[in-house]
């Protein structure tokens, strides 16, 4: 005799009312258990309650969302990526600073580690305006600190800038960058970094005393950073200018190189552009913004001698 059943899967059968499968009781409790026990695990958060000086007698609930570990919650929270976050909530200018706001509770909802340290983390902070109860928009991609350098180069009366083109997966398509990259550590080397992801990404090699830090001429209420996107996420970015000479061979030698730290991913081909064409080649806002620094500088009469 065949017993014909409709297609659906051997555990949801277990637990078919209608039907009555010869297993001992004992295993049937034990299914039962571990699937509660393992619902239980996946749906139970982890918090963590946080006070803050700006806001006393007002602790700071701090909460995991679902498919966050354990390990995951902890570094996130211990992160300076996140103590950085806190931390221009209540500098001088920060949104807790005169008490018209309240932090009452932060949900991180995604960690995505380089190695040992935390490279992107994604959470939503809930901040209520204290005069007209509202929510604040407040969801945080938090990436820390970066630095960019325009390299520009005057080889047979024409100046060049120093482009990277990379692949850039969120826009789906190839772009015409500054170099740049993240810092790696928390000790704040923005100079030293900056020299590095030049030689990483474009093959030259710079000296630490021939770098401007352009963001520098800012007025100091700004940080002395750039912040691209404000609204979604806390990356500030550092702007440096390097100026040398080169011959043209350099120039031949340089456009189209391929470059990057394979290892990491990283595809990279070095672009030459004309300065005076560069503000029209590039969507890139790094480039946009180092050009206009560098402009206004210039203009003020800022810039050292080369």
């Amino acid at each position: 005799m065949h017993l014909l059943l409709p297609r659906a899967s051997i555990s949801s059968l277990l637990f078919s009312r209608n039907l009555h499968l010869a297993l001992p009781p004992s295993l049937l409790r034990r299914k039962a258990l571990c699937l509660a026990m393992s619902t239980a695990a996946d749906t139970s958060p982890r918090a963590h309650s946080l006070a803050l000086p700006t806001q006393p007698g007002e602790p700071v609930q701090i909460v995991a969302a679902p498919g966050v570990s354990d390990s995951q919650f902890r570094n996130a929270i211990e992160s300076s990526l996140f103590k950085q976050w806190l931390k221009n909530l209540q500098c001088e200018t920060g949104v807790l600073a005169n008490g018209a706001a309240t932090l009452r509770q932060v949900l991180i909802q995604g960690v995505d580690m380089f190695g040992n340290s935390i490279g992107f983390l994604k959470f939503k902070a809930d901040i209520f305006d204290k005069e007209t109860g509202k929510k604040v928009p407040g969801i945080v991609f938090a990436r820390g600190p970066a630095v960019a350098v325009l390299v520009l180069l005057d080889s047979g009366g024409v100046t060049y800038a120093v482009l990277t083109e990379q692949v850039r997966v969120p826009v789906g398509r190839c772009i015409l960058e500054l170099p740049a990259g993240m810092l790696d550590d928390d000790k704040g080397d923005f100079v030293g970094t900056a020299v590095r992801e030049v030689e990483e990404e474009t093959g030259i090699q710079l000296n630490l005393e021939d770098m401007v830090d352009l963001t520098a001429f800012l007025d100091s209420s700004t940080g002395n950073r750039i912040f691209p996107s404000p609204g979604g996420c806390d990356e500030d970015i550092s702007i440096f200018l390097y100026r040398g000479t080169v011959d043209e061979e350099k120039i031949k030698q340089l456009q189209g190189k391929e470059t990057g730290l394979r290892d990491h991913g990283e595809l990279i081909k070095v672009r030459v552009v004309p300065y005076e064409k560069l503000w029209r080649s590039t969507a890139d806002a790094k480039v946009l913004m180092a050009i206009a620094l560098y402009e206004m500088a210039k203009k003020d009469g800022l810039l050292p001698p080369l």
